[in-house]
């Protein structure tokens, strides 16, 4: 059998937060707070967040990888098309990855925000397809971590 051109994944990341909901909430659709914790950091520089926070709006984010990484001068595009908003119980997206001119993947993520008796319970869960010469579901998997570490710095500020 020839090795398939579509690599299919899902993970899921939890986390609880001794924060109230709304405020996890809000890290997620102020567009200041959520650059800080989704755009910012790592081997990129940040050249453009959009955001239209509602069911059917986009939210657009352009990198530039730095000199030194995998991949200097090269840009990343990540798309966005918001399919489902519940205001403080969930968010669903589905987007897209470009490095250069390669579509690297097609993803679906699912965010679910639960009121605990200890604050809010985060549940993410990324559906992806990845094409030929992406970085592959391991390599989102551990991407996915290092962001959801940045929004654990955004919700201790």
């Amino acid at each position: 059998m020839p090795n398939p051109t579509v690599i299919h994944s899902t993970f899921v990341i939890e986390r609880n937060y001794p924060a109230p909901l709304e405020r996890v909430y809000a890290a997620f659709t102020d567009p200041e707070k959520k650059v800080r914790w989704f755009a910012q950091g790592g081997q990129t520089e940040v050249e453009k967040f959009e955001m239209d926070f509602r069911a059917g709006g986009t939210e657009r984010t352009s990198w530039r990888f730095r000199e030194g990484s995998r991949f200097p001068g090269v840009a990343l595009v990540n798309e966005g098309v918001y399919q489902d908003i519940v205001p403080n119980k969930r968010i669903v997206m589905a987007s897209n990855m470009t490095i250069g001119d390669h579509r690297m993947s097609a993803s679906l993520m699912t965010f679910e925000f639960l009121l605990t008796e200890s604050g809010t319970d985060l549940i993410v869960t990324h559906q992806g397809a990845f094409f030929e010469g992406s970085d592959g579901p391991q390599m989102r998997e551990e991407g996915w971590r290092k962001i959801i570490e940045r929004l654990d710095a955004e919700l201790a500020r």
